[in-house]
């Protein structure tokens, strides 16, 4: 394919709510451009970007994706993202490797919570945006109340470009209002055709009215058009999209589109104006440089996907220089040489291979041996690393296991991988737990990893409830002996040792003291009792958990010349800790964890009252922005599916966070079922 200058690029991603029509907005761009020969759709699980079997059959994106549309001499890289929670980071990683946005509404539904939580990241980065309200021709599509919302949850300044003639099944036409020309689509239409025609008459008063809006909005960002503009001047459509252009870099204009990717009404004049109101991408700042002048070369990785019969294929943004197909270039991360071979622009599932990449395009590479997302590549003689882009932490978690013994290994090794893909999911094992938890963010995203794994890797897998950390201690004194003799012929086993337990300070942690005097045990034996109190402290005596934060003085004792040893001493330890544990009023101690919640104000107090029924003790509350911020300290062993719980009472909009607080003494009721199930558990194992 042809090889574009940096001038004459466009990097953009689409965003939104999941079901907001992203994908299909995609698909009919590349191919109303004739860069695609196929118009796609999600029924039928033919879109350009929504290639996986997962995709195809739940009919929503889970993965980013790339195309491109060739239009005015210009290549407009295209990063479709999902629009659901559960997949945030991708649309996270998308945005940080674009120039600009275009924020997919639907028409019927309007701002969602997907589409505040892009709109956020868009002004945390200063992306300038389009905002397109899709699916204008299914029913219920409202353009009105659209608008009103948009202006209600997003921005004041938000300005429409083009108004909708008809809503749901009667749209059929757009009023352009930089052109003030009715586009009327030719019914049947494959690629956007219309016919050009004046304003009908009884659109007149509306087109008015929106036109003046849009003028005056524009024109408020210039002085010298804002004098022209209140003395009655025609102002011509080039200047005012010039003027719009600036405008929307500074973030003081946002245009309002509508269309429909399904029937590509609409996309002929986006394609347009992406062209004629984005930034090129030598005029966007580079995250982490803080305007310093461009290096020679510099490239970063946003995305990783692991392909069958591929391995690794590397998807970047080429900052600065230009890179030629078999090119060698330094990975300023790992300090490494790469080639790139077989350099390609991605076309949905399908990679075109070009000989050249300029500064500002997006390009793919497989087959790097030691490059991963979030990596910077360079030339050795100037080095440069780019921050990683701040994926968004996890907020649930969940143990996994293999259907199949024998299986365990291959988990960790896929479960690696798919870490390499999504930076938003990790996974662990935990020795103390004996499990192999792994955290993302939520149900839907799980489901999606277990699917990956039997798909990719023949990994077969469920989820169960993860193990609760929980810990003992005791609360009282006490003391007593821990003798262990054995006599079976020939030489014997003899140590005898006295203890006191004492509890200490939450967090202080486990103390030994040695009282021994007189030498009644021997000093070399000594730390021996010491190892052994902690060997059986670690099985605690309330549940079979470690007992912590408690002191151990070992102040008698008696030993034999002959029989007596280091383990004797050792069991000694063991057999005393047993004794005298149990006289200390010993009680379990759970996690408890530091949880801040945003909702809504409209279902405040069924979160409130959510999270007392999970014996969460409420902090208090306090305004963010549109949302109230509850803080609250909740037993971990509550918080298992509690993302899912708050998207339910929320309806999608709520999210949390949590963090370890400290470990509080569980009430009798639940250190009891604590008991009982670790009790059948041994049972079972035994």
């Amino acid at each position: 394919m042809q090889v574009y200058g940096s001038d004459a690029i466009r990097n953009v991603a689409f965003v939104g709510h999941g079901a907001s029509g992203k994908t299909s907005l995609v698909d009919a761009l590349a191919f109303v451009s004739g860069s695609s020969r196929r118009h796609g759709s999600i029924k039928d699980g033919t879109t350009l970007t929504d290639t996986s079997p997962d995709e195809i059959e739940r009919q929503h994106s889970i993965g980013l994706g790339l195309a491109y549309a060739e239009w005015m001499d210009t290549k407009i890289n295209m990063i479709d993202t999902p629009g659901y929670l559960d997949y945030f980071g991708e649309a996270v990683g998308g945005l940080y490797a674009a120039d600009a946005a275009v924020v997919v509404l639907s028409g019927a539904a309007g701002v969602e919570v997907g589409t505040e939580k892009v709109w956020e990241v868009c002004d945390r980065l200063h992306l300038p945006r389009i905002i397109f309200v899709s699916g204008m021709d299914k029913e219920h599509a409202d353009f009105e109340s659209v608008f009103a919302d948009v202006r209600d949850h997003l921005s004041p300044k938000v300005v429409p470009v083009e108004i909708p003639v008809g809503d749901g099944h009667d749209f059929h036409g757009i009023v352009n209002l930089f052109t003030g020309k009715y586009h009327n689509f030719r019914k049947g239409t494959k690629a956007g055709e219309y016919d050009e025609e004046d304003v009908p008459p009884e659109l007149e008063e509306r087109f008015r009215q929106y036109t003046d809006q849009l003028t005056e909005a524009v024109a408020a960002t210039d002085d010298a058009l804002i004098e022209r503009y209140l003395s009655g001047d025609p102002i011509p459509r080039e200047e005012i999209v010039a003027v719009m252009k600036r405008a929307m870099q500074a973030g003081d204009v946002v245009p309002l589109f509508c269309g429909s990717g399904d029937l590509t009404y609409g996309t002929r004049t986006l394609l347009t104006e992406m062209v004629e109101l984005f930034p090129p991408p030598l005029e966007s700042a580079v995250p982490g440089l803080d305007g310093a002048d461009r290096p020679p070369l510099l490239g970063h990785v946003f995305k990783t996907v692991s392909e069958p019969h591929v391995g690794d294929v590397t998807l970047f943004r080429l900052y600065a220089g230009s890179i030629r197909n078999g090119d060698e270039v330094w990975n300023a991360e790992h300090e490494t040489v790469e080639k790139l071979n077989h350099l390609s622009v991605q076309q949905g599932r399908d990679r075109v291979e070009v000989d050249r990449l300029n500064a500002g395009d997006i390009g793919t590479v497989a087959k790097l041996r030691d490059t991963h997302t979030n990596d910077t590549f360079c030339r050795r003689d100037h080095p440069v690393r780019l921050p990683p882009t701040p994926f968004p932490d996890a907020v649930a978690s969940s143990a996994v296991v293999v259907k199949a013994r024998g299986e365990e290994d291959k988990l960790a090794a896929a479960l690696h991988k798919l870490h390499e893909e999504d930076p938003t999911f990790h996974f662990e094992y935990s020795s103390e737990l004996g499990q192999t938890l792994i955290h993302g963010m939520g149900e839907r995203h799980f489901e999606t990893i277990l699917g990956r794994l039997a798909r990719k890797f023949g990994v077969h897998a469920e989820l169960v409830r993860p193990h609760i950390a929980y810990r003992e201690t005791i609360r009282g004194k006490a003391e007593g002996q821990g003798k262990h003799k054995k006599q079976s012929g020939g030489r014997g086993q003899y140590g005898d040792c006295w203890i006191r337990l004492a509890p200490r300070p939450r967090g202080a942690g486990y103390e030994f003291v040695d009282r021994i005097v007189g030498g009644v045990i021997p000093n070399k034996y000594i730390p021996a009792v010491d190892r052994g109190v902690q060997e059986s402290a670690k099985r605690g005596v309330v549940a079979g958990y470690p007992m912590v934060d408690f002191s151990c003085e070992c102040y008698d004792g008696s030993y034999h010349d002959v029989d007596s040893n280091e383990m004797s001493f050792k069991m000694a330890g063991i057999m005393a800790f047993r004794n005298v544990a149990p006289q200390c009023r010993p009680v379990l101690l759970e996690p408890l964890a530091e949880v801040t919640v945003w909702t809504p104000d409209d279902v405040l107090g069924d979160v409130m009252g959510d999270l007392s029924a999970r014996r969460g003790q409420i902090l208090g509350t306090e305004q963010d922005g549109r949302l109230t911020r509850v803080k609250a300290i909740v037993p971990e062993a509550e918080l298992y599916r509690y993302s899912t719980t708050l998207h339910s009472l929320t309806h999608g909009r709520g999210t949390y966070r949590h963090k370890f607080h400290l470990y509080a003494e569980a009430p009798p009721e639940v250190a009891a079922k604590v008991a009982e199930e670790n009790e059948k558990e041994m049972a079972v194992s035994a």
